[in-house]
């Protein structure tokens, strides 16, 4: 399976969720995520049972394929700073994140 397969099948499954995804790419930095993931809140009874919003910075990568040096760095840098990062190789990665 290819990288390109998990990203379509994330891509999907957000949408399909409410949320929206962003390509990412930052000039002068390497590094960063792939993909910038909104979920909307989850709401019972009208009222949000989770934060209002839901923002998840996501490395894709192919079956068995790990972050490299420099991206564990800046993801790391992004951690320290309160960010959510995952990297996620895999679709039931995918299906994971959004539980």
């Amino acid at each position: 399976m290819r990288e390109s397969t998990i990203e379509n099948h994330l891509v999907q499954r957000v949408k399909d969720l409410g949320g929206e995804v962003r390509k990412v790419k930052w000039i002068g930095r390497h590094g960063a995520p792939d993909r910038l993931v909104m979920l909307p809140a989850e709401l019972k009874d009208g009222r949000a049972t989770s934060p209002a919003y839901r923002t998840l910075w996501v490395e894709l990568k192919a079956p068995g394929e790990k972050a490299k040096p420099h991206q564990v760095r800046e993801h790391d840098r992004m951690r320290a700073m309160g960010q959510r990062v995952l990297v996620i190789n895999s679709i039931d990665g995918v299906e994971g994140m959004l539980v």
